[in-house]
């Protein structure tokens, strides 16, 4: 059995995959702050195999390498110049973080032969270029939903805290709060689009914790997917 983990900045996400299930179909999975490792740890004894991507540093990987269980084949995954029928474009394909390169790989595998945008919106949003031939072009980094909100907040006089994720606001808020939401949201949202306009994309697929928040802006179709590192991990552990 094969243990796939997302390690983010924020939060820690897992799964357990059998070596012949379908693409997505986990035998258990869950998530949690980097403080919460320990217990999401208990979970994953029986695997055999990990596939780990870590973007969150040298001290989570020690954490993860320490709470797995004893024997356990452990690949790191990283960012190379081709795996599992993708090419990194990147201009320095190693510098490419590995959790954005495992996304393409899954959105990849779920929309095989098309030009498609990749949307990944967790403590920042990454927005991602894949041509129908396999080759990731490059992307876009910005700061998270809640990210921008709150840097408003820190580096402005007046301006309040507010709960970016909650309901949408609308496009032209007439209080403070609603204000900062519909910015935050437009400016993530018409990143997507312009990044969907601008590849000539036919499939946006859109993943993160901050999805179900933003994905209601899009003002194109878009195709909702929990957990498309995992996914990403799954297709490159074949």
């Amino acid at each position: 059995m094969m243990l796939l983990v997302d390690a983010g900045n924020t939060r820690v996400k897992w799964a357990l995959v059998d070596d012949d299930a379908a693409l997505g179909s986990w035998r258990a999975h869950g998530a949690g702050l980097h403080a919460e490792l320990d217990r999401m740890a208990i979970e994953w004894i029986g695997c055999t195999r990990a596939l780990i991507s870590n973007v969150a540093g040298a001290l989570l990987r020690e954490r993860i390498a320490a709470a797995l269980p004893a024997e356990v084949n452990v690949e790191w995954f990283a960012s190379t110049n081709e795996r599992a029928g993708l090419r990194n474009g990147y201009r320095e394909p190693a510098r490419l973080g590995c959790d954005r390169f495992a996304a393409a790989i899954g959105a990849r595998a779920l929309a095989p032969g098309q030009d498609l945008i990749v949307a990944t919106c967790g403590t920042a949003t990454t927005v991602d270029a894949v041509r129908a031939d396999g080759l990731f072009i490059g992307g876009m980094i910005l700061p998270g939903l809640a990210l921008m909100a709150s840097s408003l907040a820190r580096n402005t006089a007046q301006l309040p805290q507010v709960a970016a994720g909650r309901a949408t606001a609308p496009l032209f808020g007439d209080n403070t709060d609603d204000a900062i939401v519909a910015g935050c949201l437009s400016a993530q949202a018409g990143a997507i689009e312009r990044a969907v306009a601008g590849h000539g994309a036919r499939v946006c697929i859109v993943s993160g914790g901050a999805a179900p928040s933003i994905a209601p802006a899009l003002k194109v179709d878009y195709l909702a997917v929990d957990n498309i590192v995992l996914v990403g991990l799954q297709v490159a552990a074949r």
